[in-house]
């Protein structure tokens, strides 16, 4: 196995960047808007571009051919080269033989409210771009070689550019706010790029040290989370892994979960913070939000209650216990985060609670909400007989009775609802005001087999029958593909994705449907290997569909990954 610094990735695919940045360089700019140049992204205030890299020889474009790794990135051609390296979370190196580089303003004209300023800092001859979109300076410092400014100071609509050059040039870019020291680097380029090579290579024994040549998706899901992971800062207040360094640049509130458990077993105080980073946000009634990102925190809609699932599996890798302040805090969010979907999301009378869109069970458009958007949805129901599970077991640790006693109490009403849903050999929904039941054609209904142990074995089993219906040579479509209703990229009306994959995955392991459990993790993973860590698959062919670099994508592969070797002794 080659070492994973200098494993390469295609950057069409997947961007580069490394741990802490919010910076990446990559052809996509904006939702499904991928270019033919690279361009330096910022995720500070949204995903905008700020300048393109256009690599030149006496003073044409030149084409190049883009090697990408962790540790550097390489654009080749016309007997010259380029080599960028990101030398901290803030900086860039980049270095030139015989091929000048154009860095060009990727913004609009400059307006009092849009576009890009581009000056020379008279205190240290720098060139400064500063960007109305991110509220941020880019500075650019010619370590080697000459630098020439087009449209200095220029207002309103022109060229805005910086071109390096020289038989042998070399300049460091900077993200900052208002001000920052005259650049000096402590490392030469080469340190730089060995010392960032050595940083994601401990964080791949760290995450996969598990891995072999029966695993060889395990570095390059390892680069998805790594080079996705952002430092604190806007409105987060701790380390967070983003879904995508794409435009899917934010934390949803159930993502999380995923990435948790890929972190684990081998970054445990990480696994903690990427866990509790959306409980940070928690409203006074006790409701996550949505999505959190630098600068925006959404509360329109929220995601389902997975996090009691999720924190009994991530207990279970975690090396070393949590201490009981740890603990004690993390129950008393989840009891808040519970007594939300109990207290302001159960119509009076009514002993389920329910989802107000499609958006709150995170199958935004699932068959399971096409006749009916609010409705008590099966999955919601075995989601809390889980969590009340769960509530009852830390409840115990930590000494409070009275507690314990009232969570299952909760879950026998709530196992009790739940059953109350199935319906011959399946698990129906229910809108909440008229009780018209939804369809069963999509994979969303049979996720209650992720409370296998609150439920009949008969009903498990016919659980495990009904999944395997779904099930293509890549893994379970989330729409039954004989259906009317089944889209090859339809989102949530038929593509394999993740997180449901990961669930009922687990959940058929709790039902002793090991058979169906070990086909279904092992097809997910060759898929994966196949066609990377996209946002979502065609269930028939296996192509990555949507955002490329998915991290809980990455995280399901790692986790089944793990286990899957686990098993194996």
């Amino acid at each position: 196995m080659s070492a994973p610094s200098e494993t390469g990735f295609d950057i069409r695919s997947i961007p580069f960047s490394r741990r802490g940045s919010w910076l990446d360089i990559s052809p996509v700019v904006a939702l499904h808007d991928v270019r033919d140049d690279l361009h330096l992204v910022s995720h500070q205030t949204g995903m905008h571009a700020i300048f393109t890299l256009e690599p030149l020889q006496g003073g044409e474009r030149v084409p190049v051919d883009v090697d990408a790794a962790p540790g550097r990135l390489r654009l080749a051609g016309a007997g010259g080269e380029i080599e960028i390296v990101f030398e901290n979370d803030t900086t860039l190196r980049l270095r030139g033989r015989m091929l000048d580089l154009r860095l060009a303003d990727a913004a609009a004209a400059l307006t009092p409210f849009t576009g890009t300023y581009l000056f020379h800092d008279p205190i240290d001859g720098s060139a400064v771009f500063t960007s109305y979109e991110t509220g941020r300076r880019y500075r650019i410092t010619t370590l080697r070689g000459t630098a020439t400014v087009a449209g200095a100071e220029l207002l309103g609509s022109g060229e805005r550019a910086v071109t390096i050059g020289g038989d042998e040039w070399e300049v460091a870019i900077e993200e900052f706010e208002t001000a920052r020291a005259p650049f000096t680097g402590t490392l030469s380029f080469d340190e730089a790029a060995r010392a960032v090579a050595l940083d994601f290579d401990d964080y791949v024994d760290r995450v996969a040290p598990w891995r072999s040549e029966r695993t060889p998706g395990a570095v390059a899901a390892a680069y998805v989370l790594w080079s996705a992971t952002v430092s604190a800062r806007g409105f987060l207040t701790r380390e967070a892994i983003l879904m995508s360094k794409h435009w899917m640049d934010k934390v949803w509130s159930w993502d999380h979960c995923f990435n948790a458990l890929a972190l684990s077993p081998g970054l445990p105080r990480e696994a903690i913070d990427q866990f509790s980073v959306v409980f940070d946000f928690q409203d006074a009634a006790g409701a996550l939000p949505d999505s959190v990102t630098h600068s925006e925190v959404l509360y329109n809609f929220v995601k389902p209650p997975i996090h009691g699932w999720a924190f009994r599996k991530l207990r279970q890798s975690l090396a070393e216990p949590l201490s009981r302040d740890v603990v004690a805090e993390l129950y008393g969010s989840l009891v808040r985060w519970t007594r939300f979907w109990l207290d302001s999301r159960r119509a009076p009378g009514h002993p389920l609670a329910h989802y107000q869109h499609g958006n709150d069970s995170g199958w935004d458009n699932s068959t399971t909400f096409d006749n009916d958007r609010l409705i008590e949805s099966p999955d919601l129901a075995a989601f809390l007989v889980v969590q009340f599970d769960v509530l009852a077991e830390l409840a115990d640790e930590l000494g409070l009775a009275g507690d314990a006693d009232e969570w299952r109490a909760e879950l026998r009403s709530m196992r009790g609802a739940l059953l109350e849903l199935w319906d011959a050999d399946t698990f129906v929904a229910r809108a909440v005001t008229t009780g018209r039941r939804s369809t069963t054609t999509s994979l969303l209904t049979t996720l209650p087999i992720v409370a296998a142990a609150h439920l009949p074995a008969e009903v498990s089993h016919l659980l495990a029958e009904r999944i395997s219906l779904h099930l293509t040579e890549f893994g379970p479509a989330t729409q039954l593909v004989d259906t009317p209703e089944y889209e090859a990229d339809g989102y949530w009306r038929g593509p394999i994705w993740a997180p449901s994959t990961a669930l009922v995955e687990d959940g058929l392991r709790q039902a002793g449907e090991t058979g169906l459990a070990d086909l279904i993790s092992a097809r997910f993973r060759a898929l994966c290997e196949r066609s990377g860590f996209a946002e979502n698959f065609d269930a028939l062919t296996g192509e990555g569909l949507r955002d490329r670099a998915y991290t809980w994508t990455a995280s399901c592969y790692l986790t089944l990954a793990r286990e899957a070797e686990e098993r194996r002794g």
